[in-house]
């Protein structure tokens, strides 16, 4: 980023904090997990792991050391002053049995609900940091596989049917940094962050397949009631959403206290392999302001910025600024009802939402379509969108602001693709 001062979207000015790229310096005493009884042989050992993270919390804190090898756990729980370090060689990665994992009152596709644990656990943190040029691995196809025979045996099951753990989850923390690391073949969500505030991606590698299994809902960051995240130079290719913004479903989510806002979030200088939806906001979204995405290539995948537009949840989606953008995409912009596991729970009427003051700039990108937007005035409204200098090729009939009032477009070269 600039060191010149700069503003998101809405004229708040840019904290300083954004302007901070530099990985972490591990400190204090090495817990290294060699040293207390944790073995590279392919044995599960979440019990001794935990023991490390336990005795370093107990003697003030320190850092966990996953070593060259691959070791094996379940659910791990961090405590205050406690950091993981996975060094070059090293990988934690988690059992395939699911019993292995915690269960507990958790956070979940916009719900607060019973749910298992992931394989890293971190709440109520001030400072905590995982870091590294090693590897974290969610161990994921037994579970992948399963889901995809679950969906043949029952079209209609939901994501939490199969049940399998997330990769990271970090909830209540604030000043939160993961850097270096390669994050990859979650069994579900890859990193879930819930009610947090600072947090830092940088430099990180997220990654699932979506061939030859593809790994369901394995979204790389889902940023769920949130402010100050930022994300850079981070590589991202999974099988459902790079960054995708939560923040609680249902028809009254917007006055429940377990959901709310995200803002203040800035994703730059980041690659995009294949995924459905570079910028998501939804499928369970409340509030999303001031987002900024810029300085991004996109080697392919589905859609460059989703919005996700729910019937039975009232959605305000505002001052989202797309920049800076190359590469190829499916669809340049998707706005269409999002109607999976749709339940109004005994509302009457369809909450309104709304999607307003986004503004889409200097991007040049191959399109199979541009604006894929449906119209939809009985369940939400589009306002004040601008695009401007852009460069697009596609191949559908490139309309330029349909369904949206108070378009501007400046500089803008649209051709098809024969």
């Amino acid at each position: 980023m600039s060191a010149e001062k700069e503003y998101f979207p809405d004229g708040t000015e840019i904290d300083g904090w954004f302007y901070d790229a530099a990985p972490p310096e591990p400190k204090g005493k090495r817990y290294v997990l060699t040293d207390y009884g944790v073995r590279s042989d392919g044995r599960v050992y979440t019990k001794e792991i935990q023991a490390v993270i336990d005795t370093a919390a107990r003697n003030g804190g320190g850092v966990v050391v996953v070593p060259s090898g691959l070791y094996m756990s379940g659910s791990i729980y961090f405590r205050q002053g406690v950091d993981l370090l996975v060094e070059k060689g090293g990988i934690l990665m988690g059992s395939d049995d699911i019993a292995d994992y915690g269960f507990s009152k958790t956070r979940i596709e916009g719900e607060s609900c019973p749910y298992f644990d992931a394989l890293i656990n971190a709440d109520g943190l001030d400072g905590f940091t995982i870091s590294g040029e090693g590897v974290i691995d969610g161990n994921g196809f037994r579970s992948w596989r399963a889901f995809w025979l679950r969906r043949e045996w029952n079209p209609d099951c939901l994501n939490k049917d199969e049940q399998r753990a997330r990769l990271v989850y970090i909830s209540n923390c604030k000043n939160v940094t993961v850097a270096g690391l390669t994050l990859q073949n979650s069994q579900f969500w890859t990193n879930h962050l819930y009610k947090c505030e600072r947090v830092k991606f940088i430099g990180c590698r997220i990654f699932s397949p979506a061939a030859p299994v593809k790994a369901p809902s394995t979204d790389a960051v889902d940023i769920d009631v949130c402010r100050d995240v930022f994300i850079k130079g981070c590589y991202m290719e999974v099988n459902d959403d790079a960054v995708a913004l939560k923040g609680g479903k249902g028809p009254w989510a917007d006055t429940a206290e377990e959901n709310g806002v995200n803002e203040r979030i800035i994703i730059e200088d980041c690659t995009y392999g294949f995924c459905h939806g570079c910028l998501t906001c939804g499928s369970e979204s409340v509030h999303s302001k001031n987002i900024i995405v810029r300085g991004i290539h996109v080697k392919e995948g589905n859609n460059l910025l989703w919005l996700k537009m729910r019937p039975d949840t009232p959605q305000m989606y505002e001052y989202i600024l797309i920049e800076n953008i190359r590469g190829k995409i499916e669809n340049f912009i998707t706005v269409r009802p999002w109607t999976q596991f749709y339940d109004l729970g005994g509302r009457m009427d369809i909450p309104m939402s709304y999607a307003r003051n986004i503004t889409m700039r200097n991007c040049e990108l191959e399109c199979e379509r541009c604006f894929n937007i449906e119209p939809n005035e009985k369940q939400y409204t589009l306002s004040d969108f601008k695009f401007e200098e852009l460069r697009i090729t596609a191949h559908d009939k490139l309309s330029v602001g349909r369904g949206i009032k108070n378009v501007y477009v400046k500089n803008v070269e649209l051709s098809r693709d024969e």
